[in-house]
């Protein structure tokens, strides 16, 4: 299959979001292209699916992954509708995808109703930042803290990742 110009991918995944809308689903669409031309789509389906991971990236991902038959997209693509948010970006390192590319920006989401600054702002900034949902540990003792890293590395048959 000869790959196509990366603009092209990128009009695809904004036509996919259109219609994605028109399906009852969020503005949002993504595609996951493969090094050797192979394209795996996803939309946005949080409110259609009650899934608040279920955003356009997080979909094309999980459905390339499934097809190929690995977790390991190394040497992919993304290219989606917007400006991928925390928990796209970050699925997309696990992932190990190469590049990403996106056509509006979070402050075209913002101006659109979609507001994930405050999620940003979680990562980059201050303690004050992230008392919206605070995170922290819980003393427990040490080998019952690390008794599951304990386990995976007393198992032969454990798949690195």
């Amino acid at each position: 299959m000869t790959s196509r110009d990366p603009a092209e991918y990128l009009a695809e995944a904004v036509r996919i979001a259109v219609e994605n809308v028109r399906n009852e689903g969020g503005p949002f669409g993504a595609l996951v292209v493969t090094a050797d031309g192979r394209v795996f789509e996803g939309v946005n389906r949080v409110t259609a699916d009650l899934d608040p991971s279920a955003h356009a990236e997080v979909t094309a991902i999980r459905n390339a992954c499934r097809a190929l038959g690995t977790f390991d997209l190394s040497g992919a693509t993304l290219y989606t509708s917007c400006e991928p948010c925390p928990m796209c970006l970050a699925t997309s390192l696990w992932a190990r995808i190469d590049r990403v590319y996106f056509a509006a920006d979070r402050n075209d989401a913002a101006d659109a109703g979609f507001d994930d600054a405050a999620f940003y702002r979680y990562f980059e900034g201050s303690d004050a930042d992230r008392a919206v949902m605070p995170v922290s540990d819980i003393a427990l003792p040490p080998e019952q803290r690390v008794a599951p890293f304990a386990e995976w590395a007393s198992t032969p048959t454990r798949i690195d990742y």
